[in-house]
């Protein structure tokens, strides 16, 4: 057997990382937030440059870890979205949680939950990555110490322990029909007998998909989102709407792919509707909200059910799309949550319900032009107005919907794209043709810090500049997946 520490040195990176963290707590007086967070950056920096290290198609550990083009991609997206998000903790002293060791110590472990994930065509190690990287979440966001935070982490508790039970279930069935719990070896399985499916092995797809489509926030599985959302920190949220649904979708991308090929096309059938329906429904919903937050968490809901639709199509160039459009999504998404964030004020309060209601941004224009046109910026791109960068990552989906055949598909994804406009567009109006009559505009000054800066630069200048770097993009997704044989 090989046991290949190579192909497992950036996940056990982070989690050594979050060790250190929490050993330098206890030995070393008055640490604090500057070294947690620059002890943090750095683990996250070792990983990546593990990562140029990592050969394709190496199996280790027991045969349990599985390094591909699928993994590789998807560890690039999860350390680097992590990358992007720390230095938002040299931001302010707002928010108590970044100051204790313990914080950082959690984001690391849940960043290697999230990483073993994708490492792996073992089900019970995905189970595994998953349950370890939901924990460490759920604490995270109860550490945001305000009311809504602790029944936020309350109910993604909830949802999250349904989630694993029915996941669970679905893999306790398929190991029963074909004995085991390898997904390749299932592939081989259901390969032999033609891909003809027992009653067994499509009731265990219909639990995989709602255990998924928990943590992927799919219809009907989506309600817990925009409260837990509501009660994070917003940079937090951004993180959430990122990081643990590209590791669903990788291992979605494992498991679909072969159980959609079913001859009697239920398991198909299953992901056009809940596709189609999280795709519509998270529009729709997105529409009527009056906070913007909640508009964001509902909008994040569509922008899975865009993803989703690539289970549909089950190409190569499908499975592109998906790493392109995520990868788009998370440098605008994270950019629009990290907006909301400096714009919340320690004591004002706009609105009894909401932190975050259109009304607050009224005339901000005037207040603060450049955080108004980094804002524009966000949501622009999330509407998909060219040529900002989720434009490229939705018509290229729609082009291979047509391409592959699926006309009524691509019509909706059209459709829905069309919809966002309005509600994207409506914050858009509140900044640049309101009033700013009920703002006094101190919110927008606060939590200035650099490292803010850095952070909104970065994710602005990428959703701007996406025209330059979205062919070399689409080549090595292209060149990594197709050597993966995906």
């Amino acid at each position: 057997m090989n046991i290949s520490f190579v192909s497992l040195s950036p996940i056990l990176t982070l989690a050594v990382g979050g060790i250190v963290v929490l050993a330098v707590d206890l030995f070393v007086k008055n640490a604090g937030r500057n070294l947690f967070a620059g002890l943090t950056i750095a683990t996250l920096l070792i990983a990546i440059a593990l990562l140029f290290h990592l050969d394709f198609q190496e199996r280790s550990f027991f045969d349990a870890l599985l390094v591909d083009g699928l993994a590789r991609i998807s560890l690039w997206v999860i350390i680097g979205a992590s990358l992007l998000f720390i230095p938002l903790a040299f931001a302010g002293m707002r928010f108590l949680e970044y100051q204790f060791a313990e914080f950082y110590a959690l984001f690391l472990f849940m960043a290697a939950g999230f990483a073993s994930m994708t490492a792996s065509d073992n089900l019970i190690v995905i189970l595994i990555g998953l349950e370890i990287g939901s924990l460490s979440l759920y604490a995270l966001i109860s550490m945001h110490r305000r009311d809504k935070a602790l029944e936020a982490a309350i109910k993604y508790f909830t949802m999250g322990a349904l989630a694993i039970g029915l996941l669970s279930f679905g893999v306790m069935l398929l190991y029963v029909a074909t004995g085991s719990a390898e997904i390749g070896k299932i592939q081989s399985a259901l390969a032999a007998s033609g891909f003809s499916y027992s009653p067994l092995i499509l009731v265990a797809s219909a639990f995989i998909i709602a255990g998924l489509g928990f943590k992927l926030s799919i219809v009907p599985f989506h309600m817990w989102t925009p409260d837990v959302y509501e009660g994070s920190s917003a940079p937090m949220a951004g993180y959430m709407s990122v990081v643990p649904k590209i590791a669903g979708f990788a291992v979605a991308i494992r498991l679909f792919d072969f159980l959609a090929q079913s001859p009697d096309r239920v398991v198909f059938g299953l992901l056009y509707i809940v596709a189609v329906a999280t795709l519509t429904i998270g529009n729709l919903l997105a529409l009527v909200q009056d906070d913007v937050k909640r508009m964001l968490a509902y909008s994040s809901i569509s922008h899975a059910g865009f993803v989703m639709c690539v289970f549909v199509m089950g190409s190569s160039e499908a499975h592109v799309g998906l790493f392109l459009y995520w990868t788009l999504f998370l440098f605008t998404n994270l950019g629009a949550f990290a907006m909301l964030w400096i714009s919340r004020h320690p004591s004002k309060t706009w609105d009894i319900r909401f932190d975050h209601p259109y009304g607050k941004f009224s005339g901000m224009v005037r207040l603060s032009p450049m955080g108004a046109a980094i804002m524009a910026i966000f949501m622009l791109s999330l509407a998909g107005i060219p040529p900002f960068a989720l434009f490229f990552g939705k018509i290229y989906l729609i082009k291979e919907a047509i391409a592959s055949d699926h006309l009524y598909l691509a019509l909706i994804m059209l459709a829905n794209s069309a919809i966002a406009v309005f509600y994207y567009l409506k914050l858009i109006v509140y900044m640049f043709l309101r009033d700013p009559s009920d703002n006094d505009g101190t919110v927008y000054y606060r939590n200035g810090a650099t490292p803010l800066k850095i952070v909104l630069g970065i994710a602005a200048t990428a959703t701007v500049s996406s025209f330059f770097w979205i062919e070399p993009l689409i080549s090595f997704f292209s060149e990594t997946l197709v050597a993966a044989g995906y």
